[in-house]
This record gives structure tokens, C-alpha cells and sequence, in this order.
């Protein structure tokens, strides 16, 4: 488009009310982040659960704002990238603290938390990008190629209930084990599975 048409993108006046939910969805997880660092800092137990409470939280968020866009009829691309930032922070960063403050802290522990983000980036970024092909006239996508990213709160979930029972850190089920110089807990190997589960190609999710 040449310049002169060119429309300025003014950030307060171009948002609508479903983009300022989305920013709520991205404000929970980050907020879920800062508890998990308060968590690992000084063992505050009231911060983890913080965290724990904040995921779901963004989760509605992440619901309503979508709901709230076609109740209005006003899906725009802004709001797609809006929500798929604000996915990455509580779905894909946020489990990830969470597993690592919790003692999935090996070298490989990393390595496979790192993935994780890695799927998580690459699962948001391919539906951005195959949205439109993938729609029906009515513009609405059928399915999902891979699992949508929220799917992680499932592990979030888990580690809710191993932390209501005193299962974290040295007590983490499946323990660890040392492979050349680095750790890793094999329950680590959830959250590969999880990334590797969303950027399948072949593993089709019908979308309500």
C-alpha cells in the first residue's frame, strides 16, 4: 500500500473492549511469573499459589476475549497478535517458571522447558499464519493444527496438586538422573511431550 493511504495505528484509539481483555489474559500470566519469582527467591508459599490461581484466571480471559470479539462482530488482526503474546506468557512462559522454580532444574531440565517456549512460539506463530487458509467463508477456522497452547495448563494442574502434597523439589515424582554432566527429572518429559504435541501437523483439534 503506498504510503500516503497508509492509516495510523493509534494504540487507544484502535483497541476494542476484546483487546483490553486479551491484555488481562497477558497481565495474569505475567503476574503469574512475578509470583513464581517471589516463590523461588524466598519460598513464599502464598506466592505460589498466587501463581496457580492467576493461570486459570488468564484462561477466562483468553475465552471472553474471543467471545466477546465475534459477539461484537469485530475480529481484527490486532487482536489476533494481541492474544497470541499474551498465549505465550501464561501458557508457554508461565508453566515453564512453574515447572523450573519447582525443581525441574537440570541442565536438561532446561534444555526441555526451553522446547517447550520453543513449540509454544512455533504452534502461535503457524495459526497466525494459516488462520485465514484454514477458515471456512464464514471465517471461522475449524480445527487446530496441534493442540492449542492453554492445553498446558493440564501440567499446570498436575503441579498444583504435587505441590498441595509436598511433592516438589527433591520429592518430585520419577526423581532425577544424571546423563553426562546435567540433570534431569524425567518428569520434564511432560512438558516435551506437551511442545511437541502442538506443533504436530497431523494432529487435528475440532475448535468450538
Amino acid at each position: 500500500m503506498p504510503r500516503e493511504h497508509r492509516r495510523h495505528l493509534n494504540m487507544i484509539r484502535d483497541f476494542q473492549p476484546a483487546d483490553l481483555i486479551t491484555l488481562l489474559n497477558g497481565f495474569s500470566g505475567m503476574g503469574a511469573v512475578l509470583a513464581i519469582l517471589r516463590y523461588q527467591g524466598d519460598r513464599n508459599v502464598h506466592a505460589l499459589w498466587t501463581a496457580f490461581i492467576l493461570l486459570p484466571i488468564a484462561l477466562i480471559f483468553d475465552m471472553a476475549d474471543g467471545w466477546i470479539a465475534r459477539k461484537q462482530g469485530r475480529v481484527s488482526a490486532l487482536g489476533q497478535e494481541l492474544d497470541s503474546l499474551a498465549d505465550l506468557i501464561s501458557f508457554g512462559v508461565a508453566p515453564a517458571s512453574l515447572a523450573f522454580a519447582l525443581g525441574m532444574d537440570g541442565g536438561w531440565d532446561a534444555v526441555v522447558l526451553l522446547y517447550f517456549v520453543g513449540c509454544g512460539i512455533s504452534r502461535l506463530a503457524r495459526f497466525n499464519a494459516t488462520a485465514a487458509e484454514l477458515a471456512d467463508v464464514r471465517g471461522k477456522v475449524k480445527y487446530f493444527e496441534g493442540t492449542p497452547i492453554p492445553t498446558s495448563l493440564v501440567l499446570v494442574a498436575l503441579l498444583a496438586v504435587l505441590a498441595g502434597n509436598g511433592l516438589v523439589g527433591d520429592h518430585l515424582p520419577l526423581r532425577s538422573t544424571k546423563l553426562w554432566f546435567w540433570e534431569i527429572h524425567w518428569l520434564v518429559l511432560l512438558w516435551g511431550l506437551s511442545g511437541t504435541a502442538m506443533i504436530s501437523k497431523t494432529l487435528r483439534i475440532p475448535k468450538p
